[in-house]
């Protein structure tokens, strides 16, 4: 590009060549771990003793065997290479994804889906630490916020091409008469639902071990003078830091209460959020008996608000220099939507406009909230904090589901799983609000020293 420097053409190369591909990568990571709350639409038909309480306990222990692996896998990460590490977790999913097809009972199901979740572990928090590698602090946040959005494209594109694999081994009525859908291969639709996913994670696996790059000087796709600078401006950075910042060790940084509350909050925050997404499909069809295909239509639309609430705070972040508002705003204003959810029956577009600022706040703080770890912490301390942070919190993917099918299954009701959603969703507001006092607290004293 005539006219900018080094550094801005070697900053532009990076996000041009690495962004789409962890892009794409999320895109089907995320339809991996979430299609099952469209595939459940029929499985619970074929499957005997498949009720809302075997779902949201499935849906959750994916997380289980995510929590055990992702430290480790952040820290080789930052210690061996990223791009090895991610190449292999994406082939090992997308197989144990496809194999959800062949489960027939709750225990098989369970343990397929703890397997999927160790397979996976390591894959979001190695991105991020990945993405501090290439990019300074003032791109950060818009690196994370494309990355992130990924989830939203995952989540607005899959519900339509699932729906039609759905239809495999299905009969329905198109104008009044009764059309059966040959079953293919002996598979039925929600089989090949988690079969044509789990083939583009292998595939994309094997590309992803030729196209990465680890670090800026490995770059073959950048100048020798593009690769110092990028690597300089990374380093200037880093020593910019304060002194204790570099001799941090790993364990130190699992233990700063500071890592421990950005955990706490992520936990609540994820609990709120797959709590509603795993069964939201769910709700709208027990609360206006809707078909298949007009609620993977609807639940598009919440997905799509937020890929552009994520995009702006990321934008917004990064332009103001300010992440706390932009962490806290979002979760806070999506819990009191959420509170009134339970009252909007009856009428749809309320109900929707609900469900949207809802889950545009339970995810759509997340570019802002990953840039809070590197303001403290470095190398593989911040690789390990990443890695904690990220696996405490998606402790709470399994409580969320897990809340709201068991207090469906015994009461009959999703309110009070979504109250429930609420109370977490208030405790990662206020804690992100604790936060930031006393971080202006600790600003304020160092410049008066």
């Amino acid at each position: 590009m005539p006219g900018t420097s080094v550094l801005d053409r070697a900053r532009l190369k990076a996000y041009k060549r690495l962004v789409p591909l962890v892009f794409i990568s999320y895109v089907v990571a995320y339809v991996d771990r979430s299609n099952v709350s469209i595939a459940k639409l029929t499985m619970e038909q074929d499957l005997p003793g498949f009720d809302n309480h075997v779902f949201g306990f499935g849906a959750g222990v994916f997380f289980l065997g995510y929590f055990l692996l992702e430290i480790p896998g952040s820290l080789l990460v930052e210690k061996w290479s990223a791009r090895k590490w991610i190449s292999r977790i994406m082939v090992t999913w997308g197989l144990l994804a496809a194999c959800t097809a062949l489960v027939k009972t709750p225990n098989q199901f369970y343990i397929v889906r703890f397997l999927l979740g160790l397979a996976e572990a390591g894959f979001f928090p190695g991105v991020i630490v990945y993405l501090t590698h290439w990019f300074t602090s003032r791109d950060r946040a818009r690196a994370l916020a494309y990355f992130f959005a990924a989830a939203s494209i995952a989540q607005i594109t899959s519900p339509k091409l699932s729906n039609l694999l759905m239809k495999i081994g299905t009969s329905e009525t198109i104008n009044g008469v009764l059309v059966t859908h040959p079953m293919i291969w002996g598979l039925k639709g929600w089989q090949w639902v988690y079969i044509a996913w789990g083939i583009p994670s292998v595939v994309l696996g094997v590309v992803l071990l030729f196209m990465l790059t680890d670090r800026p000087r490995e770059a073959k796709w950048l100048t020798k003078e593009e690769q110092e600078a990028l690597e300089l401006a990374l380093e200037e950075e880093r020593a910019a830091r304060p002194a204790h910042m570099h001799h941090m060790s790993v364990w130190k940084a699992l233990t700063n209460p500071r890592v421990l509350m950005l955990a706490a909050v992520y936990f609540c925050s994820t609990t709120a959020n797959y709590g509603v997404e795993f069964f939201m499909p769910t709700i709208l069809q027990a609360w206006y008996g809707m078909n298949r295909g007009t609620v993977t239509s609807l639940i598009i639309i919440p997905q799509t608000v937020l890929l552009f609430v994520q995009l702006f705070v990321g934008w917004n972040s990064d332009r103001t220099r300010e992440r706390w508002w932009h962490t806290a705003t979002p979760i806070l204003v999506g819990g009191a939507a959420m509170a009134l959810a339970p009252w909007s029956g009856g009428q749809l577009w309320f109900t929707m406009l609900l469900l949207t600022l809802g889950m545009s706040g339970f995810r759509g703080h997340m570019p802002a909230f990953w840039s809070l770890p590197s303001l403290f912490l470095t190398e593989a301390a911040a690789a390990g904090s990443i890695g904690l942070i990220n696996s405490v919190g998606n402790l709470g993917g399994f409580l969320g589901p897990y809340v709201m099918g068991t207090v469906q299954t015994k009461t009959g009701s999703f309110a009070g799983g979504i109250y429930f959603l609420c109370f977490c969703a208030g405790t990662a507001g206020v804690i992100m609000l604790i936060m930031r006092h006393l971080h202006r607290r600790d600003l304020a004293r160092a410049r008066a020293s």
